[in-house]
C-alpha cells in the first residue's frame, strides 16, 4: 500500500506572535516543521511527504526540506487551500493520504500507523483524545462583545466529546471528495469535517496529550517542557548507555535467471537477478540487519520472515523504512551507514550514488551519511565465481536527545 503525507505549513502563525512563521521556530535544535517531516519519513509507513509552504520558500527552501521523498508546493490563503494544492501534487500511485499539521512536532509512528490502517479499512480516520474537562455549550451571538457577556446554554456529556488532532488519514477517493467540496466554497477547520459533509464516515483512533499543537506562546512553553523532561529522563539512564550503538549486517543471495537485479532500490541492468522471497535487495537487507542489530532488535528474518506471504515480492526499501521506524520507537535514529557490495559482475561503480541516495531516503538521512562501496572477490567462492552477490554493512545509531 502506497501512502503519501501532506503537511500544511503555509501559515504565518500570527497567534504565536514570534515574528516568523511558527513552523520555523526551533525545538531542541530543530525547526518545528522538521520534527514533523522527520517523524513521517521515519514512521516506516509514508513513502512521500508533500509540504505546503509559504510561496517565497520555494525559491530557497530550508536544507532539511531538500531531501529524497519530500516535495514542496505553495500554500494557500487558508489551511484547506494549502491541503488542496498539496493534494494535486500527491503521487498518482498513493492509496492513502495523511494530513498533518506542521505545528504538531511530537506525532508518533504508532499514531501514524494506526491512522493509515483505519483509513485503509474505513475510508477516513483521525487521531483524537477524549475530553477531560467538563464541556459547556455557549453559542455566540452578534451581541456578544466580551466573553463576560456569554452564558451557558447547556452542558455536553464529556464522554461523547473528542478533541481532534492530526494526522488525519483518508483513502484517496475520500480525500478527493473532501477537497472538491472545499473548492466549491465549503468552509471547514479540517479535512475530516469536509469528508463528513461529503457523506463519508470518519473513524477515531487513539491520539495522545503529548501530540500537542503549538499555537500560542503557552503551547511553546509546554513543548519545550516536554523536550526537557525527555532529556532529563535520557540523562538519568546515560550511565549505562552513552547514546551510540553500532550494528553490523551481512547478506548473500544467489544470482538466477528471470529476476530483476535490485540493489539499494535501484534496478541495475543485468541478465540475472537475485533470488529471494522479497525483491531480494541484498544491500537493503544487510543495512536493515545492521540497523536492527545496533538496537539489539534481532534481524530482518525475525521481523519480515519469508514464511509470511505478505512479504512476497515486497520492496526491501520499504522493509528498511519499517526497521528504521522500529528502532525509532526504541528512541534511536540512524547517524550513518557504510556498506560494501561484493560482486564480480556487473560493474556497480556507476550506480553507487543512486544506491546511496536510495538508502538515505529510506533511512531519513542526507545522502552524505551513506557510503556504498563495490568490490570484487578476486574469483574466490560463490561471489567471486559470479554465482552470488554478498553485502557487508555497518550502521551507527544515536539515542534521540529530546
Amino acid at each position: 500500500m502506497q501512502v503519501s503525507a501532506i503537511i500544511a505549513a503555509g501559515g504565518r502563525g500570527r497567534r504565536l506572535g514570534a515574528g516568523v512563521p511558527k513552523q520555523s521556530l526551533e525545538l531542541g535544535g530543530r525547526p518545528m516543521l522538521q520534527w514533523s517531516v522527520d517523524a513521517l519519513l521515519a514512521s516506516g509507513r509514508v513513502h512521500e511527504v508533500v509540504v505546503a509552504v509559504p510561496a517565497e520558500w520555494l525559491a530557497a527552501p530550508p536544507s532539511y526540506l531538500v531531501r529524497d521523498g519530500v516535495r514542496l508546493v505553495a500554500g494557500g490563503e487558508r489551511r484547506q487551500d494549502s491541503v488542496a494544492n498539496a493534494f494535486d501534487a500527491v503521487s498518482a500511485a498513493s492509496d492513502v493520504v495523511l494530513i498533518h499539521d506542521a505545528a504538531r512536532p511530537f506525532v508518533s509512528a504508532a499514531m501514524i500507523g494506526e491512522a493509515v490502517a483505519a483509513a485503509s479499512e474505513s475510508g477516513a480516520a483521525i487521531v483524537a483524545v477524549p475530553a477531560s474537562d467538563t464541556i459547556k455549550w455557549s453559542p455566540s451571538t452578534p451581541d456578544d462583545a466580551t466573553a463576560a457577556a456569554r452564558t451557558v446554554e447547556r452542558t455536553l456529556p464529556r464522554e461523547s466529546v473528542y478533541l481532534a488532532q492530526t494526522p488525519q488519514a483518508f483513502r484517496r477517493d475520500v480525500l478527493r471528495d473532501a477537497v472538491a467540496l472545499g473548492r466549491r466554497g465549503v468552509e471547514a477547520t479540517d479535512e475530516a469535517l469536509l469528508a463528513e459533509r461529503a457523506g463519508h464516515t470518519v473513524r477515531l483512533v487513539a491520539g495522545s496529550r503529548r501530540n500537542l499543537k503549538v499555537t500560542t506562546p503557552e503551547d511553546l512553553v509546554m513543548a519545550e517542557a516536554l523536550l526537557n523532561a525527555d532529556s532529563n529522563a535520557s540523562a538519568a539512564g546515560a550511565s549505562r548507555d552513552a547514546g551510540l550503538r553500532i550494528g553490523s549486517g551481512y547478506d548473500l543471495h544467489r544470482l538466477v535467471d528471470g529476476r530483476a537485479l535490485i540493489l539499494g532500490g535501484v534496478v541495475i541492468p543485468f541478465e540475472r537477478g537475485l533470488a529471494g522471497h522479497s525483491d531480494a535487495d541484498a544491500l537493503c537487507h544487510a543495512v536493515t540487519d545492521a540497523v536492527l542489530g545496533a538496537a539489539s532488535m534481532g534481524d530482518i528474518g525475525q521481523h519480515f520472515p519469508d514464511t509470511d506471504g505478505q512479504w512476497r515480492g515486497a520492496s526491501s526499501v520499504d522493509l528498511l523504512r519499517r526497521a528504521v521506524a522500529m528502532v525509532g520507537e526504541r528512541g534511536y535514529r540512524v547517524v550513518n551507514v557504510d556498506a560494501t557490495v561484493v560482486a564480480e559482475r556487473p560493474k556497480l561503480g556507476p550506480f553507487r550514488p543512486a544506491m546511496a541516495a536510495g538508502l538515505a531516503g529510506a533511512i531519513g538521512v542526507e545522502p552524505s551519511a551513506v557510503s556504498v562501496k563495490a568490490k570484487t572477490n578476486e574469483g574466490v567462492d560463490a561471489a567471486g565465481r559470479g554465482e552470488a552477490i554478498a553485502v557487508h554493512a555497518v550502521a551507527l545509531l544515536e539515542r534521540v536527545r529530546r
